[in-house]
């Protein structure tokens, strides 16, 4: 009987261990999180304005293409901003290059970014 109780409770650890093992991988692999802002709304204090996602219509977030004809009809620049901090309506310390973003990494991750 406490053969079978040591078993079960091994057993529940390793996959406990498989779980938290599998979540560190999905989210290595995961895009960057990205918040759609006017480039031309930069404050110093507070970063670039965060604006509606429909605004910035390409993943790529380039300025080529139906996104970069639709941006200048409306007059503004909207573009993806990745791994930003956001705050009251505010994005800051981010970059909008997608692959830096994805270089910085996360947890499990072996990224050459550094903080």
């Amino acid at each position: 009987m406490a053969e079978t109780r040591r078993r079960l409770r091994s057993s529940t650890v390793v996959l406990g261990g498989m779980g938290v093992l599998a979540a560190a991988l999905s989210a290595c692999g995961s895009d960057p999180d990205r918040r759609c802002v006017d480039r031309d709304s930069y404050d110093y204090l507070k970063g670039y304005r965060v604006v509606a996602d429909k605004n910035c219509k390409s993943s790529s977030g380039g300025s080529s293409g139906t996104a970069g004809k639709n941006r200048k009809n409306r007059g503004g620049d909207a573009d993806w901003y990745y791994d930003a901090d956001v705050s009251s309506g505010y994005a800051d310390n981010g970059t909008f290059s997608r692959s830096a973003a994805v270089d910085r990494g996360g947890f499990g991750c072996s990224g050459g970014g550094g903080g």
